[in-house]
């Protein structure tokens, strides 16, 4: 019994001493943080300074070595020299002193990458199309029959704010169909640090809020010529908003990562017509996507996740007389709500994944926002007449839209692929609309680029359009930086 009790206390006493080194450690560790955190502005001064003084330094070494090279040029020939004095310089240590001053001279110039300026860069964008319909029919801005349109002339600025955030400004123009005037905007100028605790990267300003996979992807970055469908007749197209976003890696074995924002409108439809004199909370739009990765083996791998959108309150964006729902009844949509599903398949070999590679991606979209009818054209909502609620003439209408596209790529320079629309009206989910579309990219290099597409777009009865066929030419090219670039989507 002695003895079982003694091993029980020894047990005790190590456990205690285990414990208590644990805790030492961990407030060494949280110490050591909080010094290197502390050292970090002095750790900058300090290679500032030494960066000073290596340029002073070479200066110098420029300066004497520039004194030794117009001694040794302008020294005259000697008829005879004593044994121990210096032979004359030969013309070749002449060009060798030459070389030294020019590689001091090219040093001197270097400075620590982007330590004083921002990356700076330029996308141009031009379409060459064909189309057999109109405006009238296509509901597009641009044209039937031959067209050439300038879609983005855009400027990219990103740098460092300080070693804890950086900044980035995107400016975009588009030519206009009317006049071909391009009058700059900004699309996107936003503050990011991922310095935060707790796995947190903050955004804030106006960007991309992160919804489905292709909404907050610039048109040409995408794996084709035209935004899918589904993404026009829900978003507006992209997902730009005014706001804030928070994404948290969520701290697990496994790859996951969620993200939550807010924003005054969302999308490209997001300016309001009136933003009235007073916006509550629910006058906000509200996001957020879940995602996660899975390898399903060495050369395969699948990404998958969920999105969400509520605007409770939408102030009646787009107006009255912007919206008709089913027989052409005038109607103001009341509550946005859009939930999408994403799922890309990946095929990249560990060899040759710069030649060959395969990409399956799909995303499913369903509206299901609540519109107020007008039947007679009399509603008037601000001056209701008594005993008027809205109520009865509130209706929600869900709408079910997704596209599907494939892209191969079996070259470094050469890939191809098809991608297939379907979507039904957000605010008549009777009228539903069709495309397919093969296209051939052809990558000339990292910063040049050729596509080709052919889109055949149908309607079903509900919507009595015709169909149209269209063919489209895509060049893209890039000077300076580009962050995002041409990637595998």
């Amino acid at each position: 019994m002695k003895r079982f009790l003694g091993w029980s206390s020894a047990l005790c006493l190590a456990a205690v001493t285990l414990s208590a080194q644990e805790t030492n450690q961990l407030q060494r560790l949280e110490l050591r943080l909080q010094q290197m955190q502390d050292s970090f502005e002095l750790q900058q001064r300090a290679m500032r300074e030494d960066f000073e003084r290596r340029v002073r330094e070479q200066q110098a070494q420029i300066d004497a070595l520039k004194q030794q090279l117009e001694t040794a040029t302008n020294a005259p020939t000697p008829v005879a020299q004593p044994p121990t004095a210096a032979a004359p310089a030969t013309p070749e240590q002449v060009n060798q002193l030459n070389d030294k001053v020019n590689q001091v001279v090219e040093a001197q110039k270097k400075v620590l990458e982007s330590e004083f300026n921002p990356s700076i860069g330029f996308v141009g964008e031009s379409v060459f199309s064909y189309r057999s319909q109109g405006p009238d029919q296509t509901g597009s801005d641009r044209p039937g029959g031959f067209d050439v349109y300038q879609r983005s002339m855009e400027l990219d600025v990103a740098g460092s704010v300080d070693p804890f955030a950086r900044g980035y400004v995107v400016a975009n123009a588009s030519a206009d169909a009317a006049t071909g005037e391009a009058t700059l905007g900004i699309e996107e100028a936003a503050l990011e640090t991922d310095s935060l605790p707790g796995n947190l990267t903050l955004k804030a300003g106006r960007f991309f809020g992160e919804f489905g996979r292709l909404g907050y992807i610039h048109e040409h970055e995408l794996p084709f010529v035209n935004r899918p469908l589904v993404l026009d007749q829900y978003l507006g197209g992209e997902t730009r908003t005014d706001g804030a976003q928070v994404n948290w890696l969520v701290p697990v074995p496994h790859y996951v990562s969620l993200t939550l924002g807010l924003g005054n409108g969302f999308g490209g439809d997001s300016p309001l017509n009136d933003p009235g004199a007073y916006r509550a909370l629910s006058g906000l739009n509200y996001f957020g996507r879940l995602s996660t990765f899975f390898n399903l083996t060495p050369d395969w791998n699948v990404e998958t996740g969920i999105s969400g959108l509520i605007n409770p309150d939408t102030q009646d964006r787009g107006g009255v007389d912007g919206l008709t729902g089913p027989g052409g009844v005038p109607m103001t949509e009341k509550e946005r709500r859009v939930a999408g599903l994403d799922v890309k398949l990946n095929w990249v070999p560990l060899q040759n994944n710069q030649f060959r590679s395969f990409t399956w991606g799909n995303e499913v979209l369903y509206s299901d926002s609540r519109y107020q009818f007008d039947p007679d054209g009399t509603l008037n909502p601000a001056n209701p007449s008594p005993g008027f609620s809205g109520d009865e003439y509130m209706q929600g209408i869900g709408a079910v839209g997704l596209y599907s596209y494939a892209t191969y790529k079996w070259h470094r320079q050469w890939s191809g692929g098809f991608v297939f629309d379907w979507v039904q009206s957000a605010s008549d989910n009777h009228d539903q609309t069709f495309a397919c579309s093969p296209y051939l990219t052809w990558a000339i290099s990292h910063w040049n680029q050729l596509r080709l597409q052919y889109t055949h777009t149908d309607h079903n009865a509900a919507s009595g359009l015709p169909p149209d066929d269209a063919i489209y030419l895509q060049w893209a090219w890039i000077i300076g930086s580009h962050a995002h670039g041409w990637q595998q989507r």
